[in-house]
């Protein structure tokens, strides 16, 4: 972190601390309003791992078994941060039995008598609207059987965290944080009584807000689908608790649900995963569906991009592409190095991934993760479309990407044809790279064509003079295909094609037009909640380019005695609780 960097988290931290030591001073009269109805899901095998005195948190795991949750030696600040937002109190609730209701209100009640007066860590706007929005939620669960002594704190405390955050919401960043900060305000103004008058100035907030971060097509600045899932559950969420106290939702606020709603359906693959693209994972279990339900919205997107994404659709069969330049600036801090790659679920499993952001493994594992070679996608001389650089106060931007990127969707004869194209090695190598796909109506195949072009002079002179810098043996590059853990994969036919076996009992069969040299090599799967990244295998198709258009050909299709239609019974339940890191 540089020294600007510093001085002006130190200056928030202030400014925070300050305001909260400010409303810790305050006794307003609290009471709910209405008895609250919890909104937020959470997993039950969380809930259990948390009772054995597993913390899992941030991608690390701290065992301490009779440890109260304040007392674990916290490995860093983002795993600090996700136990001081209180989402694990949905795990807890989801277990619901007297030992879990227990240990959520001993752990409550513990964090008002060290931090509820401002002390500590937590007091940040974003962690006030998140831990806000559980405690509200789930407060039949934690005050039952209380006392009234105990009750009285609790309103107190709640009414102090929403004092704290009307005052300082506007140092949340935009975005997310902003998000969660403006409608935990508004949740608490409405439940809580003596609390009425913050919900208006929050409410306008809101709008604004939504109109500077949501576009036309629904969409974030920062292009990540799961952070959009996020930013549309609090919009549901807040729009919900208004209606339901008679308040008005501002025209903008309902806009931005009915923009969102479409382009998460758009961006849902075929088992109810979101698509893995510039730092967003697959979603908490459920999430997505039903934030969608929640919201009564059941249009589709139209044809098009829906967030700079292209979706073919067919059958069982789902591919999603990242068809459009990755965020710029600020909002580039988690991108991808990801144009034209794909993903592609038949059914309830996915096939071809991404590997994902490795932000929870550190920071060489969050590189990595960014870098065009972890996407299914083409990459040219060991370079990535785009390059990380770090300016001072900034963190690491994604620069030198590709800000050209042509699509069209078409009716191919027998299916959904994609075409685009981009200019990420442009400048480099003078080479566009074009790639084609093709969905058929059955969802059985997906033909794919890459092809590497010069297409003005001036890039046929640059791409000779890389040739000469070559010694005229050719530019390298690798078209990958991730293939998700559960995959089992081997060489067929001889070594001309990759036989890959789902879970599901369904086989799909990779080939090629024999041009380059295809090769299965190892990968990572990289999920959040693991202690580790998953070893899995990829795809690799090797060759050169030596001319000023060279093409290649390969496709996925299944095998023929695979049914049209199959019971996809065998499927284990992906809960990160779940995973064999914790047994």
């Amino acid at each position: 972190m540089s020294r600007s960097e510093a001085q002006a988290n130190g200056g928030a931290r202030f400014l925070n601390r300050l305001h909260a030591w400010a409303a810790s001073r305050t006794r307003p009269a609290t009471a709910f309003t209405s008895q609250p109805e919890p909104r937020t899901v959470g997993s039950f095998a969380r809930g259990r791992q948390l009772m054995a005195g597993n913390f899992l948190f941030a991608g690390q795991l701290v065992e301490a078994p009779k440890v109260a949750i304040w007392d674990v030696q916290m490995p860093d600040a983002h795993f600090s941060d996700e136990i001081q937002g209180f989402a694990w109190l949905d795990d807890l609730a989801a277990v619901g039995d007297q030992p879990t209701r227990l240990r959520a209100q001993e752990w409550t009640w513990d964090w008002i008598r060290r931090y509820g007066r401002g002390r500590g860590p937590g007091w940040q706007p974003d962690l006030a609207g998140r831990r806000l929005i559980r405690w509200i939620n789930h407060a039949l669960f934690l005050l039952r059987a209380q006392e009234a002594e105990a009750s009285e704190a609790y309103f107190l405390s709640l009414a102090r965290q929403t004092i704290y955050l009307s005052r300082r919401w506007k140092a949340a960043r935009p975005g997310l944080p902003r998000f969660e900060a403006l409608c935990g305000l508004i949740y608490a103004g409405l439940a809580l009584r003596g609390m009425e008058s913050h919900v208006e100035p929050a409410r306008k907030a809101l709008e604004r807000e939504v109109l500077a971060q949501i576009d036309a097509q629904g969409g974030l600045p920062t292009r990540n689908p799961e952070e959009l899932l996020e930013v549309f559950t609090l919009l549901t969420w807040a729009a919900q608790a208004l209606d339901e106290s008679d308040k008005r939702v501002g025209k903008e606020h309902r806009a931005a649900i009915e923009r969102i709603a479409p382009t998460l359906r758009t961006l849902r693959h075929a088992d109810g995963s979101l698509a893995r693209f510039h730092g967003g994972g697959r979603g908490m279990e459920g999430r997505l569906d039903h934030a969608l339900a929640a919201s009564g919205i059941t249009r589709a997107q139209p044809d098009g991009l829906a967030m700079g994404y292209a979706r073919l659709s067919s059958g069982r069969s789902s591919v999603i592409v990242d068809a459009s330049p990755p965020p710029a600036g600020r909002a580039s801090l988690s991108a991808h190095a990801s144009t034209l790659a794909f993903e592609l679920t038949s059914g309830r499993r996915p096939l071809v991934v991404n590997c994902g952001s490795g932000r929870s493994f550190g920071p060489e594992w969050r590189r990595a993760g960014r870098a065009t070679p972890s996407h299914s996608t083409l990459c040219l001389d060991g370079m990535s479309s785009g390059r990380l650089s770090r300016r001072r106060g900034r963190g690491e931007e994604l620069e030198d990407a590709p800000r050209n990127v042509p699509i069209r969707m078409t009716h191919a004869p027998d299916g959904i044809r994609f075409q685009g194209g981009h200019d990420g090695w442009l400048k480099t190598h003078g080479l566009t790279h074009a790639r084609t796909l093709e969905l058929t109506f059955d969802g059985r195949a997906v033909a794919g064509e890459d092809m590497l072009l010069c297409l003005e002079d001036r890039d046929k002179r640059r791409f000779d003079k890389v040739m000469d810098g070559k010694k005229l043996e050719g530019v390298p590059f690798q078209i990958r295909f991730h293939l998700h853990p559960e995959i089992e994969a081997q060489l067929d036919m001889g070594g001309s094609a990759v036989s890959l076996a789902l879970k599901s009992g369904e086989v799909w069969v990779f080939r090629h037009d024999g041009k380059q040299q295809m090769a299965l090599e190892p990968s990572v799967f990289l999920e959040r909640n693991r202690l580790k990244p998953r070893s899995t295998l990829q795809i690799v198709l090797s060759g050169l380019a030596t001319s000023h258009a060279t093409r290649m050909r390969w496709s996925f299709a299944k095998a023929q005695d695979t049914p049209v239609s199959i019971r996809d019974l065998n499927r284990e339940e992906q809960d990160p609780a779940l995973l064999s890191d914790l047994t």
